[in-house]
């Protein structure tokens, strides 16, 4: 259910603002929305896996907030982010 460490080095390695960075907003916001995608897939097939719905829950709040914080700090970076990963249409 989680990313693979292959997927999350190319993730971070796409995301990161230079090099050897793990911890930026926008790293961890790839990070989670690759994550979220993966749990959404995951729930296509298991429905009733309440357990595992929280924990999708608590991800999507985290990047909620993590993207209010970009936001705030910067809204260019916050808009290329978005458009990046395709999270608003």
């Amino acid at each position: 259910m989680s990313i693979t460490a292959e997927e999350k080095q190319r993730v971070m390695k796409e995301f990161a603002t230079k090099e050897g960075d793990t911890g930026s907003p926008e790293v961890q916001i790839a990070i989670l929305s690759s994550r979220i995608a993966t749990l959404t897939e995951h729930f296509k097939t298991h429905k009733e896996d309440n357990h595992g719905r929280r924990g999708l829950l608590k991800m999507v709040a985290t990047r909620r907030k993590l993207l209010d914080y970009t936001k705030a700090k910067d809204e260019a970076r916050y808009k290329d982010l978005i458009k990046r990963l395709g999270l608003r249409r």
